[in-house]
């Protein structure tokens, strides 16, 4: 995918002298790199940065720093197994950042304070998936699906003290989001793209930081961090399309979650046809259960009256069944009136 730069609205440029610059950038072709991640968004950036920019002689040291709190931090797996100096943010200072040119976050789930920013003197990048001032925050590519965006993508900017996403942006490359697209797949692809950009980026950084983009904050946009509340559905206020949407949104994180006769009920994947019409009258009562034997299909209505086929769901946190394993064990066991979702 070719990498695509922003016409920048308002454009902002490093006013320094020749003599100043010539300072400021001295040892440009060698960077010290201090890298802030912790999950499977920050790998491939530190991939990257380690397979492509250290071994062309970019980056003449690369460090990691991580949570060492988590069992399974594919950063700090990657790292050890490669050789990369590793430091635990919970005892990292900025001694520590004093040591580097440049710092680097992609998905490290901290604010980083501004004693640590003002240590690197070529400043801090952060690799976010979003085409900011879009989706700002921290949970940009659910919120994407979960909206029913057509298009999102990632955006290299240069971080500020204090705020999370509102620093300028160098580099901003888009990606559009299909019908059917789940939350793995784009994640998988915006981390991919998140290093390409990444890399081109440093490779020639004080150009980019020559036409640096100011972020518009009258456009801004937010993705708050995902609660469980996010996976509970109200069939009377919501339409097929953005249940479909929260369920890709939430693929792979948690289930969708609503009730049947006092239990908990976990959908864990259902599907969508797009060609059905709107009926005129929406459905008597959204939620409501329907299930057929010739085409052993078990349907949700929902507030618009469109329908959803339920594929793998569970009651009760009990194991997973199909449709017509629920219908054989709960739903033909009560009455017509009662075969709804709550």
């Amino acid at each position: 995918m070719l990498l695509s730069r922003v016409r920048p609205r308002r454009s902002i440029f490093l006013s320094i002298t020749n003599a100043s610059a010539q300072r400021h950038f001295a040892n440009v072709s060698r960077l010290k790199v201090l890298f802030f991640g912790t999950d499977h968004f920050s790998l491939p950036s530190l991939k990257s940065i380690h397979t492509n920019l250290v071994n062309n002689g970019r980056v003449e040291r690369l460090e990691v720093v991580t949570s060492f709190k988590a069992a399974k931090n594919p950063v700090k797996q990657y790292s050890r197994a490669a050789g990369l100096p590793l430091h635990d943010w919970a005892a990292c200072t900025p001694a520590t950042a004093g040591r580097f040119d440049l710092g680097v976050v992609v998905s490290f789930g901290h604010l980083i304070p501004e004693t640590f920013i003002d240590c690197f003197d070529r400043g801090m990048l952060n690799v976010h998936a979003s085409l900011l001032p879009k989706l700002r925050g921290a949970a940009p590519i659910v919120h994407a699906i979960a909206n029913g965006e057509q298009r999102t993508g990632i955006s290299i900017m240069r971080i500020k003290p204090k705020q999370f996403d509102v620093g300028e942006i160098l580099l901003q490359s888009a990606v559009s989001i299909e019908r059917d697209t789940l939350m793995p797949e784009l994640h998988d692809r915006l981390a991919a793209i998140g290093a390409d950009c990444l890399v081109t980026c440093i490779e020639d950084l004080e150009g980019y930081y020559q036409r640096l983009t100011v972020q518009n904050d009258a456009e801004a946009t937010y993705a708050p961090k995902i609660d469980p509340k996010f996976a509970e559905i109200r069939w009377h206020q919501a339409t097929a399309v953005s249940v479909y949407d929260r369920y890709r949104a939430l693929y792979g994180l948690r289930p969708l979650l609503t009730s049947f006769g006092g239990e908990l009920v976990k959908l864990f994947k259902l599907s969508f046809d797009s060609t059905q019409p709107v009926p005129a009258v929406p459905a008597d009562r959204p939620g409501q259960l329907e299930y057929s034997k010739r085409s052993r299909q078990l349907l949700v209505r929902c507030g618009d009256g469109r329908a959803l086929e339920l594929l793998q769901l569970s009651v009760g946190g009990k194991k997973t069944l199909s449709g017509q394993d629920f219908y054989n064990g709960f739903l033909s066991k009560v009455n017509r009136s009662d075969r709804y979702f709550k």
